[in-house]
């Protein structure tokens, strides 16, 4: 497939079919934990062994996205999850649910570090903001429009979301397999004397203070998003139409915001301005959160939170790829294993923090997300210059 555009929506609807697959899981896993018997610790256990597995093999798989090619790491990946989906399907056991999710987190260290290669090395430095903010409105839109599909399918049974989340998985991987062409990638060079190399990389200036950042964003995002429902329940009431609509706006809005300004804020500020902003931004409604009282002034605030984070991502993304040349799987890899860090901390801290006080998560999120605004303002841009001329790029 050698033209650019049409790689990239290739890569864009995989993608989105494997975002829907995810989102199509969510309504039938009460039904399921009722079915089996299964506490919510246990599935608290079962989300964490999914992120913990991400975290794990993510490092890897960044490092054979770079050695054995981006297509090759997709179709294995999106195969991959197919399979955990079929087999949490046709699971009657926790062992067999729990090495599902497990599954799941290894197909999703496969994936993203090798889809954000892919567009790295199919864009130019100013095309890239566009194409990861549409990468990242894909990721969302799937996980929007997943549930209520979800939702629809439980009607006619229950295990058929997770038969369907499988199929579309390996539909995905054999379109990839059939449409996809290896990108070409710059020539690899040698090491330097005295040039940091393997994971010690993750300690080079320019790439550690975006690593840290993930994990603040990441970590922010995780503690606020995993206990919004409990909060807005105990502290104002909300019923389930309530919370679904305030979740579903949100990351409408989100996905529109990385379409529509994304491109156009990261031409005008650049990623390192426009993070910052986002973060600081984000601290303050993040307490704010604490404050409001209203159904608007709550629906405004998370509204514009969403759009905050899912501004952040894509910027430190488009940051990453720019100055990472021949290394894109590598940043690739710890983009998802740092993320994959605030994930599992994240809710752990804040759900102990909510037992204490229900403010107290949105305190401590907050303060997260004053040190990451901090760290961002003595973050300078590196004097290195990645940018491709290739005018067959997109």
């Amino acid at each position: 497939m050698k033209n650019p555009r049409v790689t990239l929506a290739i890569l864009l609807t995989n993608l989105f079919i494997a975002f829907l697959g995810i989102g199509l899981v969510i309504p039938v896993l009460p039904t399921i934990m009722n079915e089996l018997n299964i506490s919510g610790k246990v599935v608290g256990y079962m989300v964490a062994a999914f992120a913990i597995t991400q975290l794990i093999i993510s490092p890897f798989a960044g490092r054979w996205v770079d050695k054995y090619g981006r297509k090759v790491m997709i179709v294995l990946g999106l195969l991959v999850f197919g399979f955990s989906e079929f087999l949490f399907g046709f699971g009657k056991t926790v062992e067999v649910l729990f090495i599902s999710r497990m599954l799941g987190g290894v197909s999703a260290a496969f994936i993203m570090p090798a889809v954000t290669a892919f567009i790295a090395d199919i864009t130019t430095n100013d095309t890239r903001p566009k194409a990861l903010g549409y990468m990242s409105a894909a990721i969302s839109t799937g996980f929007i429009i997943g549930p209520g599909f979800g939702g629809l399918l439980a009607e006619i049974g229950t295990r058929l979301p997770f038969y369907s989340a499988g199929f579309l998985g390996v539909l995905a991987a054999i379109l990839s397999f059939v449409l996809l062409k290896e990108p070409e990638r710059a020539k690899e060079e040698e090491s330097k004397p005295g040039q940091k190399t393997g994971f010690r990389r993750i300690f080079i200036p320019m790439y550690f203070i975006a690593f840290i950042l993930i994990f603040v964003l990441s970590f922010g995002l995780a503690a606020f998003e995993s206990l919004f429902s409990l909060f807005v329940d105990h502290k104002f009431g909300f019923t389930p139409k309530d919370i679904a609509i305030v979740i579903t706006g949100s990351a409408l809005v989100g996905a529109v915001a990385q379409v529509l300004l994304f491109d156009r804020l990261a031409r005008r500020m650049g990623e390192i301005n426009l993070i910052r902003y986002c973060l600081g931004i984000s601290a303050i409604l993040v307490l704010l959160m604490t404050f409001v009282s209203s159904y608007f002034s709550i629906l405004l605030t998370t509204f514009v939170l969403f759009t905050g984070f899912d501004l952040m991502r894509p910027a430190i993304t488009s940051y990453l790829s720019k100055i990472a040349g021949n290394e894109q799987g590598f940043v690739g890899g710890m983009n998802s294993t740092f993320t994959s860090i605030g994930n599992i901390f994240g809710p752990i801290i804040g759900g102990v923090l909510f037992d204490i006080n229900l403010n107290y998560p949105y305190y401590f999120a907050t303060l997260v997300l004053v040190i990451g605004t901090i760290i961002a303002l003595f973050w300078k841009k590196p004097e290195i210059e990645n940018i491709s001329s290739d005018a067959s790029k997109i």
